[in-house]
């Protein structure tokens, strides 16, 4: 595996890569890799012929208050996983390379963006759409995969591809999950061994909701008790848990078509996000 960190050398690398595998699929990531990361990069190595990981923690995603500094970082780790897995670049960027000098671009997405984790972290879309379409233009996949736990980020990035008129394709990957239940994230290694024991909550009384709402109940009504059910389990605050249009983000307040159950709570120190189709 070949690790870059500057734009030159990277187009060079991405040409001599180009020319003897066409197809590049890209995973971008924020290191701090699991399980779960490393099932994007073996859909990634499935459906294209050379695959391009990137590790950069991205400054601009982060509020104030947020846990940047503390963000987890594993960089001898993270290049040992990738390449165990057959990676055949890793792009890992310090900070003056994405954001030179000057910077003062911003791209921001509407309709998609809000609410959810667009209302609880504000700016937060804005700085993973400029990322992401940088990366995008620096290294000119075919394919770009990212998680399905982060349902409303694939909203957002997939909603800015249309608009800006990237053609590859952007490949969403079902959520990875735990034994019992909870998904995978860096974040989780925040959590202490009894908030990571309450914390599987999370996913089953989402699946309670789904299979709630599925049968006919009230949609109103089983949020608001299942809010209550969370707090109950050990989280001390829901930022949201909502039912919205699987393609849109739209809020349903009647379940009449595929729909996407979509929660934050925070255990701790630690905010988990999840989601789940009900359809």
């Amino acid at each position: 595996m070949q690790i870059v960190e500057q734009l030159a050398p990277l187009r060079e690398t991405l040409e001599d890569i180009r020319e003897r595998k066409p197809r590049l699929g890209l995973v971008p990531t924020m290191g701090a890799l699991h399980a779960g990361h490393m099932h994007l990069v073996e859909t990634a190595l499935e459906q294209c012929d050379a695959v391009v990981v990137s590790i950069f923690v991205n400054p601009t995603q982060f509020g104030e208050g947020e846990d940047l500094d503390s963000y987890p970082r594993q960089e001898a780790q993270d290049r040992a996983l990738l390449n165990a897995a057959g990676v055949d670049l890793l792009w890992s960027p310090p900070v003056a390379a994405v954001y030179p000098d000057g910077f003062a671009t911003n791209i921001s997405v509407g309709g998609v963006s809000t609410g959810l984790c667009g209302g609880a972290r504000p700016g937060h879309f804005d700085g993973v759409a400029t990322v992401v379409a940088k990366l995008f233009n620096q290294i000119r996949p075919d394919a770009a995969f990212f998680g399905e736990k982060d349902y409303q980020q694939l909203a957002v990035i997939r909603r800015m591809a249309r608009d800006l008129d990237f053609t590859h394709d952007i490949v969403g990957v079902p959520t990875v999950r735990d034994k019992d239940g909870l998904a995978l994230s860096s974040r989780n290694a925040f959590l202490t061994a009894e908030q990571r024991v309450q914390a599987a909550a999370l996913p089953t009384i989402m699946q309670d909701v789904a299979e709630a709402i599925k049968i006919g109940g009230d949609v109103a009504t089983i949020l608001r008790d299942a809010k209550a059910n969370l707090r109950a389990s050990g989280f001390h605050n829901v930022d949201y848990l909502e039912l919205r249009d699987a393609e849109t983000l739209e809020i349903m307040t009647i379940f009449d078509k595929s729909a996407r159950l979509l929660a934050a709570a925070h255990i701790g120190s630690t905010r988990l996000i999840d989601n789940i189709a009900v359809s």
